[in-house]
């Protein structure tokens, strides 16, 4: 006799802007999708599908994370911190406000895994881990210098088909000069878990987008 069928869905909580939310997944469904299709969480885009043009970036314990190539089923038990969950109290995170500043959009598709990944590049940076391009990778010599081609270069995951580099560039730039005190307190930082929401699939079935 064949062995029962195992079944592909299984129920799991996600930590999402200091939110957490239970849901029926497929073992197979995207972090990318989870957010967009079942949590209406949408400013996260989806471009390649393919882990190439970034769009889909999230942050995940505060790391950056390209969400189309992350299983929603791993990312339980992880804080993830999307573009919603950025802005606190009205205020925008300093990554935000720098974009809004200096134009660093056109169309603004790409603009919210921009300034995910941005937001990761500062923190990166300011722990001392080096590019491709950094001269003294010595641990003794501290982070480089935030130079410009640091940022092209830590920001190159990114793809704007518009073009507006030179403006994301100087938003980086800008938002990286804020001190840490500036930052504390925004959605980057690990919140308390709120209310549970739960969202959970009585059917086991992946809801319609």
């Amino acid at each position: 006799m064949a062995p029962a069928p195992t079944s592909t869905y299984s129920a799991i909580t996600l930590h999402i802007n200091g939110e957490k939310h239970t849901l029926s997944v497929d073992h197979r469904t995207t972090l990318l999708d989870a957010l967009r299709e079942r949590l209406d969480l949408t400013g996260t885009k989806k471009g390649c599908d393919q882990g190439q043009c970034g769009a889909c970036t999230v942050l995940l314990d505060g790391r950056r994370a390209v969400s189309c190539l992350q299983l929603a089923v791993a990312a339980e038990g992880r804080e993830i911190t999307t573009v919603e969950g950025l802005a606190e109290d009205g205020r925008l995170h300093p990554v935000q406000q720098a974009f809004l500043d200096l134009d660093g959009y056109q169309c603004g598709y790409c603009t919210p895994g921009q300034i995910c990944s941005a937001i990761a590049v500062i923190e990166e940076h300011a722990a001392g881990w080096p590019s491709a391009v950094t001269e003294d990778v010595r641990p003794e010599a501290g982070p480089p210098p935030l130079t410009d081609d640091e940022i092209r270069e830590r920001m190159s995951g990114n793809l704007c088909r518009c073009g507006a580099y030179v403006s994301i560039v100087q938003a980086v730039s800008r938002a990286a000069a804020t001190t840490p005190a500036d930052r504390a307190g925004t959605g980057t930082t690990t919140r308390a878990h709120g209310a549970d929401t739960d969202s959970t699939d009585p059917h086991g079935t992946e809801a319609a987008a």
